[in-house]
Formats: C-alpha cells, sequence, structure tokens
C-alpha cells in the first residue's frame, strides 16, 4: 500500500493520544507531528508534503471546516469530533470522512482505508486517461476537442479558466478544481491558486517562478514543495 503522510490536528491532548496509537497500528500511516493550535498545522502544511489531516472541527483561532477550506486541496482530510450535528460540513468540503468521537479503531482503520481507494482511484484514472479533452465554447452545444500535449497552462480567472495552447486561447466557464481534476497528474501540475502548467512545456524555473514561452508564472507557496519535489525526481 502507498505510505500516507499525516498529521493530526485537535484541541485535546487525550484525543491526540488516542489517534496517535491508532496511526502507530497503521503501517502504511506515517504520523508527521501533532498539532493544538490550527494555525501552526496550517504551516506546517504549506511547507511540507501531507496527504492526510486528521481534524477536528471545533477548535479556537479556525474551525476544522475553516482550515480545511485554506489548506491545498490535494490534501484528504478526515474529521474528527464529538458533535455529529457538523456531519454536514464535512460533506462541504469534500473531506473522505466523518469521525464521531469516542473513535473505535474499526471504523479508524474504515476510514483510511477509504483515503486509499481514493488515492487508488485517482491514480487509475490518470493512467487510463485519453490524450484528448472536451473544452466547452459559446453556446449550449459548442465543444472544442483540445489535444493534452498542446496545452501550456490554464489560468483561473473567477468563474472562468483561459486555457493557454501554442497557437491559440480558449476561455470557459469553469473553474481550476474542476479542470484539474480531468488532467492527468503526471502531465499537469497547479504551482498556484491562479495556474495549472503542463510539465513537458516548461523552458526554466527561476526565482520563484516558471517560464512557458516567454510568459512567467508564480510557484504559490501552498504549492511550492511539492511542485519541487516533482522536479527534482526529474533533475540529472
Amino acid at each position: 500500500m502507498q505510505k500516507l503522510n499525516c498529521i493530526i490536528v485537535d484541541d485535546e491532548p487525550a484525543a491526540i493520544r488516542l489517534l496517535e496509537r491508532y496511526v502507530a497500528d497503521v503501517p502504511f500511516l506515517i504520523l508527521q507531528k501533532t498539532f493544538t493550535k490550527p494555525l501552526e498545522a496550517l504551516a506546517f502544511i504549506e511547507s511540507n508534503s501531507v496527504d492526510l489531516v486528521f481534524l477536528d472541527v471545533q477548535m479556537p483561532q479556525l474551525t476544522g471546516v475553516q482550515l480545511s477550506k485554506i489548506i491545498n486541496p490535494n490534501t484528504k482530510i478526515i474529521f474528527t469530533t464529538a458533535y455529529s450535528e457538523f456531519a454536514l460540513d464535512s460533506y462541504e468540503v469534500a473531506a473522505v470522512d466523518y469521525l464521531l468521537k469516542p473513535i473505535a479503531f474499526e471504523r479508524f482503520y474504515k476510514a483510511v482505508l477509504k483515503v486509499q481507494s481514493v488515492d487508488s482511484e485517482s491514480v487509475l484514472s490518470n493512467k487510463d486517461a485519453e490524450d484528448y479533452i472536451f473544452i466547452k465554447t459559446d453556446g449550449k452545444h459548442n465543444f472544442n476537442k483540445v489535444f493534452l500535449e498542446g496545452i501550456l497552462f490554464i489560468e483561473g480567472l473567477k468563474n472562468y479558466v483561459s486555457v493557454q495552447l501554442k497557437k491559440e486561447q480558449i476561455i470557459t466557464y469553469s473553474t481550476l478544481k474542476h479542470l484539474s481534476e480531468r488532467l492527468p497528474s503526471y502531465q499537469f501540475i497547479q504551482i498556484h491558486k491562479s495556474y495549472i502548467i503542463a510539465l513537458s512545456h516548461i523552458d526554466k524555473i527561476e526565482n520563484d517562478a516558471v517560464w512557458i514561452q516567454g510568459k512567467q508564472l508564480p510557484i504559490g507557496n501552498t504549492y511550492r514543495k511539492k511542485f519541487f519535489e516533482i522536479i527534482n525526481k526529474r533533475q540529472l
């Protein structure tokens, strides 16, 4: 099974100790750190590669739901709380699961298996992906067929996205999140809240920016670590 780097965020030390024991009993989970303060957890997530967060809902400074909306969407969330009425909030942010305290190990294990399942499905869908997508343009039934190899980068423009091709630009009513779910992760990566780029079209990386055909694109703090991990794997 794929190893998952995880952290625990909870303002109750007893709850943290229980989850620490559970994590230690699951071979594919690697506990990086625990936090009682949400803002400290946020700073850690932004500078480290975290696959999974066990996140309490009711906390000072930020609630778990508020924190989950700030962190990188690629980081999976499992909510932990003593209040069942917060379950609907977990669906609002697409959490993998919702664990009600006191948490039994069997229920905990089922939740982390869901994370493995989500990751496996993502890998399979990327490998089986077509080499093109259809992008809707003006009109109810108007679409452009776009080959993935021709996409240089994609820019988010509030409720629209701009798909920059080698010789043209296509603007469509969509979001970066929606498009990112349709693109294979081995070809494309998000480097900023407003940009997804094609790895094969990078000309150079300089001063925390990516250059693609003369266009300078910034690398955001939230995405920097994952981006350079991928780049370092491909360096000579």
